[in-house]
């Protein structure tokens, strides 16, 4: 469905638009629904991604079901889906081409995950990225902002590429830190939790369709939403969900205050708050803020902004973007939560 002029778009074709997406949307979360239980939030924060055309990095213990979520998601938005490994001896170029001896003895060289499919790539997992050398975040980095790679002397978009990244969260031999240039690429970071209800808990241990995640993901209608029309609709939502001079004010109070949070009158127990901040959120975070919360907005049949909207996406599109004095840094898991809850407290709501 081509969606190139919708400026000129009558207003209830319009709204017939937006109405026929959001249905879609509706029935992508169902779909994924089948394959992953207690997961109803990160099944949300992952729409609001995709319709935002924005990256998402997964954080999570081993065994949470990141993987099992993300071919789930693949499957949902059609295209061709590549996962990669990182590892301490992974190089730029494996990504890009991958070098072997044939069955005929001579050297040939193939594409690697990223060129194989060429434009059909919808959905790119790097599995470990925190394991891979800052080489192949830099490579990472061009892909994710501009969607195209240089190789064998020609440029390749990649024009509907999601990228999903996750994080080493338990061993800390042979990583390398995200830098905060790659991090600010990232729409989202999302926390992967292992449900809290003690009866989903018990159905993934217990419940046999859980073990076998080939079948599992086979339950899932391929192509729910069409991956190739999400380019051109995406700028809709954005064009049409209106932010109201009072809600602009509002996210902008939320921006200043993770740059100055004692401002705010923002406490945490035992820090010195003049000593917490090394950077606040970038500009460029607090737009791509803006561009979930619309999203948020639509997915609800709005075609206007409340505070609720912002306050869905704020931590997943901020926290991260936020970065401590590296006194405070070894201890952000603790921090950075309390800090953002605080910010969403003191900030005024309109």
């Amino acid at each position: 469905m081509s969606t190139s002029n919708s400026r000129t778009t009558p207003a209830h074709d319009q709204d017939a638009l937006l109405a026929d997406w959001r249905q879609r949307a509706m029935n992508f979360e169902q779909e994924i629904g089948k394959a992953i239980i207690g997961m109803s939030h990160s099944v949300r924060q992952i729409t609001l991604a995709i319709f935002a055309r924005g990256h998402v990095m997964l954080e999570g213990d081993v065994g949470v079901g990141k993987t099992t979520l993300l071919r789930a998601v693949a499957r949902g938005l059609g295209g061709a889906y590549e996962r990669i490994e990182g590892t301490i001896d992974l190089m730029p170029n494996d990504l890009v081409y991958h070098t072997y001896i044939n069955e005929h003895g001579k050297p040939q060289v193939d594409p690697g995950p990223i060129l194989k499919h060429g434009e059909e790539l919808s959905t790119f997992f790097f599995n470990e990225v925190n394991r891979a050398r800052p080489q192949v975040h830099s490579l990472l980095l061009r892909v994710m902002a501009e969607r195209s790679v240089t190789a064998f002397n020609k440029e390749h978009s990649f024009p509907y590429l999601q990228v999903f990244a996750d994080r080493n969260r338990v061993e800390k031999e042979e990583t390398f830190e995200i830098p905060s240039a790659a991090r600010d690429r990232f729409l989202m970071e999302l926390r992967i939790e292992p449900p809290e209800d003690t009866a989903l808990q018990k159905a993934l241990m217990f419940d046999a369709r859980f073990h076998d995640v080939d079948s599992l993901i086979e339950t899932v209608q391929p192509g729910v939403i069409d991956y190739r029309a999400i380019a051109d609709f995406a700028p809709v939502i954005q064009r049409q969900v209106q932010a109201s001079d009072t809600l602009q004010q509002y996210a902008w109070e939320l921006w200043q205050a993770t740059r100055k949070p004692r401002d705010y009158g923002v406490s945490l127990d035992g820090v010195d708050m003049d000593q917490l901040i090394l950077a606040g959120a970038s500009p460029r975070g607090m737009s791509m803020m803006m561009r979930a919360a619309r999203v948020s907005a639509w997915l609800d049949g709005r075609d206007y902004l409340v505070p609720e909207d912002i306050q869905q996406v704020f931590q997943e599109t901020t926290a991260h973007r936020v970065f401590f004095s590296p006194v405070y840094e070894l201890r952000r898991e603790t921090l950075i939560g309390d800090l953002m809850n605080g910010i969403l407290k003191q900030v005024a709501t309109p």
